[in-house]
């Protein structure tokens, strides 16, 4: 009973192995590439349809390594944005909801405090803000009493 199970087995491999044309161990390496092998021991077969097990990474340490170089990059570049004015300033006032009053460096002193809100990256790493820092501030072009902190000076 047992020999005509493994039987069946094997014809059902070989049968869903070559289905359609398709034949999954013709793709395979000839040192990969199991045919049937069967060994007895007390008079029952044994078949195998799968691959011999490969330990072929196909290049993750080259990615992993190069992704590492990626990100150990001290130099950062930063994208000039062409519709914002940068100007420099201190902060002279601080408000409710992370809004400062500050000054524009190098301006007359007629000219009114600009009104400036934290960007996102200053606010995602909880740089703090205080009263007397020199900040770098973007100005709207359409918009010249409000703009946004985007760097603040040690």
């Amino acid at each position: 009973m047992k020999v005509l199970f493994v039987q069946l087995c094997a014809l059902l491999c070989l049968f869903s192995s070559n289905v359609s044309g398709f034949a999954p161990s013709s793709r395979l390496a000839p040192s990969q590439r199991v045919i049937g092998t069967t060994s007895t021991s007390f008079g029952t077969e044994e078949h195998s349809c799968r691959p011999a097990a490969t330990t072929s990474l196909f290049g993750k340490k080259a990615a992993r390594a190069a992704g590492n170089e990626r990100k150990n990059k001290t130099v950062r570049v930063k994208k000039p944005k062409d519709d914002v004015i940068e100007v420099e300033g201190t902060v002279i006032e601080s408000m409710p909801n992370a809004m400062f009053r500050c000054t524009i460096d190098g301006a007359p002193d007629t000219q009114d405090p600009v009104l400036a809100t934290i960007s996102g990256k200053i606010r995602k790493n909880f740089v703090k803000i205080l009263v007397g820092d020199s900040v770098t501030i973007e100005l709207s072009p359409y918009d010249l009493t409000r703009g946004r902190i985007t760097f603040r000076k040690r």
